[in-house]
């Protein structure tokens, strides 16, 4: 019987460590934030959900990311739609500080193949500066 109690008493303290360390990695914020340098690298990697990865990162980073814009520019000329997609969604999350990826983000509302990036890239263009929005072109999927 006491050797049951002790157990018991062991796994609840167990429980009760490990409830203890999540919450505090939980107000601290969880995992150490990856660094935009990484994240960069990430979006010229071989494998599509790397990039895709790296892009979603990026956006959840929000304005923070603004050092990324050129690459993220850049990543606006990948071949594959699921990488495209993401890299206008961080763009459009950065906001303002993404002012250098205009020109790109018309040529993409313009000239994408993907209906849903270049829906994508009007949301950025709107969040950047609604005055580039281009006059003509695909309609305006808000």
């Amino acid at each position: 019987m006491m050797n049951r109690m002790l157990a018991a008493l062991g796994v609840m303290s167990a429980l009760a460590t490990t409830s203890a360390v999540g919450q505090t990695n939980i107000k601290q914020g969880g995992a150490p934030p990856v660094p935009i340098s990484a994240l960069v690298a990430d979006l010229k990697a071989s494998a599509p959900q790397t990039r895709n990865a790296a892009a979603y990162q990026l956006a959840g980073m929000g304005p923070a990311a603004a050092p990324a814009v050129p690459a993220l520019i850049e990543a606006l000329q990948d071949p594959a739609p699921s990488v495209r997609f993401p890299v206008t969604v961080a763009l459009r999350e950065i906001g303002p500080a993404a002012k250098a990826a205009i020109p790109a983000l018309q040529k993409v509302v313009q000239d994408d193949i993907s209906d849903e990036v270049a829906a994508a890239a009007r949301q950025a263009i709107k969040a950047i500066d609604p005055s580039a929005l281009p006059k003509a072109g695909k309609p305006d999927d808000d």
